[in-house]
Protein backbone atom coordinates (compact mmCIF):
# COMPACT_ATOMS: atom_id res chain seq x y z
CA UNK A 1 0.00 0.00 0.00
CA UNK A 2 2.88 2.27 0.39
CA UNK A 3 4.73 1.71 -2.48
CA UNK A 4 1.79 2.66 -4.47
CA UNK A 5 1.10 5.73 -2.36
CA UNK A 6 5.14 6.61 -3.34
CA UNK A 7 4.01 5.64 -7.05
CA UNK A 8 1.03 7.53 -7.49
CA UNK A 9 2.91 11.08 -5.71
CA UNK A 10 6.15 10.37 -8.02
CA UNK A 11 3.58 10.14 -10.92
CA UNK A 12 1.16 13.04 -10.24
CA UNK A 13 4.76 15.34 -9.37
CA UNK A 14 6.20 14.41 -12.51
CA UNK A 15 2.66 14.85 -14.91
CA UNK A 16 2.40 18.27 -12.66
CA UNK A 17 4.19 21.31 -15.56
CA UNK A 18 6.85 23.51 -13.79
CA UNK A 19 6.32 26.94 -12.34
CA UNK A 20 8.64 29.16 -14.20
CA UNK A 21 7.95 32.49 -16.23
CA UNK A 22 8.91 32.86 -20.32
CA UNK A 23 10.18 35.56 -21.67
CA UNK A 24 10.35 35.83 -25.70
CA UNK A 25 13.10 37.86 -27.12
CA UNK A 26 12.81 39.88 -30.52
CA UNK A 27 16.03 38.50 -31.66
CA UNK A 28 14.20 34.93 -31.31
CA UNK A 29 15.76 34.04 -27.89
CA UNK A 30 13.84 32.60 -25.13
CA UNK A 31 14.46 32.44 -21.21
CA UNK A 32 12.51 30.71 -18.66
CA UNK A 33 13.25 31.62 -14.93
CA UNK A 34 11.58 33.74 -12.24
CA UNK A 35 10.51 37.31 -13.12
CA UNK A 36 11.98 39.59 -10.06
CA UNK A 37 11.36 42.96 -10.87
CA UNK A 38 11.26 45.78 -13.88
CA UNK A 39 12.22 49.05 -12.75
CA UNK A 40 14.25 51.67 -14.72
CA UNK A 41 14.09 50.34 -18.25
CA UNK A 42 15.67 46.62 -17.20
CA UNK A 43 13.65 43.35 -16.66
CA UNK A 44 15.29 41.02 -14.30
CA UNK A 45 15.00 37.43 -14.53
CA UNK A 46 16.49 35.08 -11.93
CA UNK A 47 17.55 31.71 -13.71
CA UNK A 48 19.22 28.21 -12.23
CA UNK A 49 21.78 28.30 -14.90
CA UNK A 50 22.82 31.94 -15.32
CA UNK A 51 22.05 33.57 -11.78
CA UNK A 52 20.09 37.24 -12.26
CA UNK A 53 20.08 38.15 -15.84
CA UNK A 54 19.42 42.03 -16.56
CA UNK A 55 17.48 41.82 -20.10
CA UNK A 56 16.88 45.40 -22.28
CA UNK A 57 12.74 45.89 -22.25
CA UNK A 58 13.04 47.19 -25.57
CA UNK A 59 14.08 43.85 -26.35
CA UNK A 60 11.32 41.92 -25.37
CA UNK A 61 8.39 40.51 -27.31
CA UNK A 62 6.43 39.41 -24.89
CA UNK A 63 6.54 37.08 -21.62
CA UNK A 64 4.14 35.06 -19.52
CA UNK A 65 4.47 34.66 -15.35
CA UNK A 66 2.54 32.55 -12.97
CA UNK A 67 3.42 34.87 -10.26
CA UNK A 68 0.67 37.20 -8.94
CA UNK A 69 2.57 40.47 -10.09
CA UNK A 70 1.96 44.58 -9.42
CA UNK A 71 2.12 45.66 -12.83
CA UNK A 72 2.40 49.82 -13.15
CA UNK A 73 1.59 51.95 -16.45
CA UNK A 74 1.78 55.39 -14.61
CA UNK A 75 4.64 56.15 -11.40
CA UNK A 76 2.79 56.02 -8.98
CA UNK A 77 -1.04 53.31 -9.24
CA UNK A 78 -0.81 49.89 -10.50
CA UNK A 79 -3.29 46.75 -11.39
CA UNK A 80 -2.21 43.38 -9.45
CA UNK A 81 -2.30 40.93 -11.94
CA UNK A 82 -2.69 37.21 -10.96
CA UNK A 83 -1.07 35.93 -13.96
CA UNK A 84 1.01 37.15 -17.14
CA UNK A 85 -0.30 35.98 -20.79
CA UNK A 86 2.04 35.88 -23.64
CA UNK A 87 0.25 38.07 -26.16
CA UNK A 88 1.24 39.44 -29.81
CA UNK A 89 4.63 41.07 -31.06
CA UNK A 90 5.15 44.06 -28.31
CA UNK A 91 2.14 43.25 -25.41
CA UNK A 92 0.92 41.09 -22.34
CA UNK A 93 -2.15 39.99 -21.02
CA UNK A 94 -2.80 40.99 -17.50
CA UNK A 95 -5.08 37.43 -16.38
CA UNK A 96 -7.45 39.18 -14.02
CA UNK A 97 -10.46 36.26 -13.40
CA UNK A 98 -12.98 37.25 -16.06
CA UNK A 99 -11.53 39.98 -17.04
CA UNK A 100 -8.38 39.62 -18.45
CA UNK A 101 -6.74 42.81 -19.95
CA UNK A 102 -4.09 43.66 -22.67
CA UNK A 103 -1.74 46.40 -22.60
CA UNK A 104 1.67 47.65 -24.88
CA UNK A 105 4.80 46.70 -23.01
CA UNK A 106 5.93 50.12 -23.51
CA UNK A 107 3.40 51.22 -21.48
CA UNK A 108 4.43 49.33 -18.49
CA UNK A 109 6.91 51.29 -16.38
CA UNK A 110 7.17 48.77 -13.81
CA UNK A 111 6.71 45.26 -12.49
CA UNK A 112 6.88 44.24 -8.49
CA UNK A 113 6.17 41.60 -6.44
CA UNK A 114 2.80 42.67 -4.30
CA UNK A 115 3.51 43.66 -0.69
CA UNK A 116 1.85 43.09 2.40
CA UNK A 117 -0.47 46.00 3.52
CA UNK A 118 1.57 48.32 1.05
CA UNK A 119 1.84 47.13 -2.18
CA UNK A 120 3.97 49.46 -4.21
CA UNK A 121 6.34 49.59 -1.42
CA UNK A 122 10.13 48.91 -2.25
CA UNK A 123 12.53 48.37 0.58
CA UNK A 124 15.95 47.87 0.85
CA UNK A 125 19.28 48.67 2.76
CA UNK A 126 22.48 47.23 4.07
CA UNK A 127 24.05 46.22 7.37
CA UNK A 128 28.02 46.22 7.33
CA UNK A 129 30.58 45.41 10.33
CA UNK A 130 34.29 45.55 10.69
CA UNK A 131 36.75 44.36 13.41
CA UNK A 132 40.69 45.07 13.29
CA UNK A 133 42.43 43.61 16.00
CA UNK A 134 46.58 44.61 15.68
CA UNK A 135 49.04 43.16 18.14
CA UNK A 136 52.21 44.53 17.55
CA UNK A 137 54.12 47.56 19.24
CA UNK A 138 50.69 49.33 19.58
CA UNK A 139 47.89 46.68 20.49
CA UNK A 140 44.88 48.18 18.29
CA UNK A 141 41.06 47.40 18.32
CA UNK A 142 39.08 48.87 16.05
CA UNK A 143 35.14 47.71 16.20
CA UNK A 144 32.83 49.50 13.37
CA UNK A 145 29.02 49.35 12.27
CA UNK A 146 26.73 50.74 10.38
CA UNK A 147 23.85 50.52 7.82
CA UNK A 148 21.57 52.22 5.18
CA UNK A 149 18.01 51.69 4.47
CA UNK A 150 15.33 52.93 2.44
CA UNK A 151 11.60 52.18 1.70
CA UNK A 152 9.38 54.27 -1.24
CA UNK A 153 5.88 53.78 -1.05
CA UNK A 154 4.23 56.05 -4.17
CA UNK A 155 6.13 59.54 -4.21
CA UNK A 156 7.29 59.22 -1.15
CA UNK A 157 10.77 57.55 0.03
CA UNK A 158 12.17 57.14 3.37
CA UNK A 159 16.01 56.39 4.15
CA UNK A 160 17.56 56.18 7.54
CA UNK A 161 21.58 55.44 7.99
CA UNK A 162 23.89 55.57 10.90
CA UNK A 163 27.48 54.49 11.98
CA UNK A 164 29.17 53.48 15.05
CA UNK A 165 33.06 53.37 15.76
CA UNK A 166 35.46 52.71 18.34
CA UNK A 167 38.97 52.31 18.29
CA UNK A 168 41.55 51.50 21.62
CA UNK A 169 45.23 51.68 21.26
CA UNK A 170 47.14 49.73 24.12
CA UNK A 171 43.82 50.06 26.10
CA UNK A 172 43.11 53.60 25.63
CA UNK A 173 40.39 54.98 23.45
CA UNK A 174 41.41 56.89 20.41
CA UNK A 175 37.96 57.15 18.95
CA UNK A 176 34.27 57.13 19.45
CA UNK A 177 31.83 58.33 18.07
CA UNK A 178 28.31 58.02 16.25
CA UNK A 179 25.96 59.33 13.55
CA UNK A 180 22.44 59.45 12.47
CA UNK A 181 20.42 60.78 9.57
CA UNK A 182 16.85 60.54 8.27
CA UNK A 183 15.84 62.16 5.39
CA UNK A 184 12.21 62.37 3.77
CA UNK A 185 11.87 62.94 -0.06
CA UNK A 186 8.40 63.61 -1.81
CA UNK A 187 8.94 62.65 -5.68
CA UNK A 188 7.06 66.08 -7.68
CA UNK A 189 7.98 64.34 -10.72
CA UNK A 190 9.82 61.32 -12.12
CA UNK A 191 13.06 62.62 -11.11
CA UNK A 192 12.40 65.64 -9.33
CA UNK A 193 12.14 65.68 -5.50
CA UNK A 194 12.08 67.92 -2.36
CA UNK A 195 14.04 66.35 0.49
CA UNK A 196 14.40 67.07 4.33
CA UNK A 197 17.32 65.78 6.63
CA UNK A 198 18.09 65.70 10.12
CA UNK A 199 21.84 65.31 10.83
CA UNK A 200 23.44 64.64 14.31
CA UNK A 201 27.21 63.52 15.09
CA UNK A 202 28.54 63.09 18.38
CA UNK A 203 32.71 62.41 19.08
CA UNK A 204 33.70 62.30 22.63
CA UNK A 205 37.66 62.04 21.34
CA UNK A 206 37.75 65.13 19.14
CA UNK A 207 37.59 68.82 19.98
CA UNK A 208 33.83 68.91 17.48
CA UNK A 209 31.99 67.24 20.05
CA UNK A 210 28.60 67.44 18.50
CA UNK A 211 26.95 68.39 15.11
CA UNK A 212 23.34 68.88 14.29
CA UNK A 213 22.38 69.84 11.03
CA UNK A 214 18.60 70.26 9.57
CA UNK A 215 18.34 71.07 5.90
CA UNK A 216 15.77 71.02 2.86
CA UNK A 217 15.88 71.29 -0.65
CA UNK A 218 15.88 69.94 -4.31
CA UNK A 219 17.07 66.82 -5.76
CA UNK A 220 17.07 64.78 -9.14
CA UNK A 221 17.13 60.89 -9.41
CA UNK A 222 19.08 60.34 -12.57
CA UNK A 223 18.04 56.47 -12.23
CA UNK A 224 16.80 54.12 -10.18
CA UNK A 225 16.72 50.43 -10.92
CA UNK A 226 17.87 46.92 -9.88
CA UNK A 227 21.66 47.37 -11.56
CA UNK A 228 21.81 50.41 -9.25
CA UNK A 229 20.89 54.26 -8.40
CA UNK A 230 21.99 57.69 -8.78
CA UNK A 231 20.78 61.08 -7.12
CA UNK A 232 21.84 64.20 -6.43
CA UNK A 233 20.44 66.60 -4.22
CA UNK A 234 21.05 70.45 -2.77
CA UNK A 235 20.73 71.50 0.71
CA UNK A 236 20.34 74.69 2.44
CA UNK A 237 21.47 73.78 5.78
CA UNK A 238 20.96 74.98 9.69
CA UNK A 239 24.00 73.35 11.38
CA UNK A 240 25.29 74.36 15.25
CA UNK A 241 28.44 73.30 16.45
CA UNK A 242 29.60 72.32 20.07
CA UNK A 243 33.20 71.84 21.54
CA UNK A 244 34.48 69.80 24.31
CA UNK A 245 35.03 73.38 25.89
CA UNK A 246 31.65 74.25 25.81
CA UNK A 247 31.99 76.35 23.19
CA UNK A 248 29.13 76.82 20.11
CA UNK A 249 28.91 77.98 16.63
CA UNK A 250 25.59 78.55 14.73
CA UNK A 251 25.39 78.51 11.02
CA UNK A 252 23.79 78.50 7.45
CA UNK A 253 25.26 76.47 5.14
CA UNK A 254 24.70 75.19 1.34
CA UNK A 255 25.44 71.55 0.25
CA UNK A 256 25.85 68.90 -2.19
CA UNK A 257 25.00 65.82 -1.71
CA UNK A 258 24.93 62.83 -3.61
CA UNK A 259 24.28 59.03 -3.69
CA UNK A 260 25.16 56.45 -6.33
CA UNK A 261 25.43 52.66 -6.34
CA UNK A 262 26.55 49.79 -9.43
CA UNK A 263 26.20 46.44 -9.53
CA UNK A 264 28.55 44.44 -11.60
CA UNK A 265 29.23 40.85 -12.96
CA UNK A 266 25.73 39.74 -12.41
CA UNK A 267 24.91 41.29 -9.67
CA UNK A 268 27.57 39.81 -7.27
CA UNK A 269 29.95 42.80 -6.75
CA UNK A 270 27.85 46.32 -6.29
CA UNK A 271 30.40 49.83 -6.04
CA UNK A 272 29.31 52.70 -3.92
CA UNK A 273 29.92 56.27 -3.02
CA UNK A 274 27.92 59.02 -1.09
CA UNK A 275 28.54 61.93 0.56
CA UNK A 276 28.23 65.78 1.39
CA UNK A 277 30.38 68.40 0.47
CA UNK A 278 29.44 71.96 2.45
CA UNK A 279 30.49 75.41 2.47
CA UNK A 280 29.12 77.56 5.42
CA UNK A 281 27.66 81.02 4.86
CA UNK A 282 29.89 82.26 7.56
CA UNK A 283 33.45 82.31 7.87
CA UNK A 284 32.83 79.79 10.56
CA UNK A 285 34.92 77.37 8.27
CA UNK A 286 35.41 77.28 4.82
CA UNK A 287 34.04 73.85 3.82
CA UNK A 288 32.94 70.45 5.18
CA UNK A 289 33.37 67.12 3.29
CA UNK A 290 32.00 63.65 4.70
CA UNK A 291 31.77 61.04 1.87
CA UNK A 292 32.63 56.93 1.25
CA UNK A 293 33.78 54.69 -0.94
CA UNK A 294 33.87 51.01 -1.53
CA UNK A 295 32.77 47.41 -2.91
CA UNK A 296 30.72 44.81 -1.67
CA UNK A 297 31.29 41.12 -2.91
CA UNK A 298 27.91 39.14 -2.27
CA UNK A 299 28.44 35.79 -1.15
CA UNK A 300 24.97 34.55 -1.03
CA UNK A 301 21.70 36.20 -2.11
CA UNK A 302 21.64 37.95 1.26
CA UNK A 303 25.57 38.07 3.13
CA UNK A 304 28.35 40.15 1.54
CA UNK A 305 32.29 41.30 1.95
CA UNK A 306 32.75 44.76 2.17
CA UNK A 307 35.72 47.25 1.58
CA UNK A 308 35.27 50.87 2.43
CA UNK A 309 37.22 54.31 2.52
CA UNK A 310 36.07 56.75 4.83
CA UNK A 311 37.01 60.73 4.81
CA UNK A 312 35.67 63.52 7.30
CA UNK A 313 37.06 66.93 6.86
CA UNK A 314 36.51 69.93 8.41
CA UNK A 315 38.83 73.00 6.74
CA UNK A 316 39.00 76.40 7.66
CA UNK A 317 38.12 76.54 11.93
CA UNK A 318 39.42 78.93 14.29
CA UNK A 319 41.59 75.98 16.14
CA UNK A 320 38.99 72.73 15.87
CA UNK A 321 40.05 71.36 11.98
CA UNK A 322 38.77 68.03 11.44
CA UNK A 323 40.59 65.59 8.89
CA UNK A 324 39.80 61.92 9.21
CA UNK A 325 40.42 58.90 7.36
CA UNK A 326 39.05 55.46 8.10
CA UNK A 327 39.53 52.08 6.06
CA UNK A 328 37.98 49.35 6.48
CA UNK A 329 37.24 45.67 5.30
CA UNK A 330 34.44 43.42 6.97
CA UNK A 331 31.10 41.59 6.51
CA UNK A 332 27.60 42.50 6.16
CA UNK A 333 23.48 41.53 5.33
CA UNK A 334 21.74 43.42 2.14
CA UNK A 335 18.47 43.14 1.26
Amino acid sequence: MLSRTLLCLAVTSASMPLLADTVWLKNGDKLSGKITVFDGGKLLIQTDYAGAIPIDWKQVKTLESDQQLLVKQDAYTGEKAKALHAAEDGKVTLANGDAPKTVELASIQQILKPKPVVEDLVWKGNIDAALDYQRAEKDTDDYDIDFKTSARHGRWRHTAEGEYNREFQDDVVSADNWRLEYSLDRFLTDKWFWQGRLNYKRDKVEDLARQRVVGTGPGYQFWDDELGAFSLGSLLNRTDYEYRDGGKDNFYSVAMKWDYNRYLIGKRVEFFTNGEVGKPLSGVAEYAYDAEMGLRYKVTDWASLNLKAEKDVIEGTEDSDLSKTRYTAGFGVTW
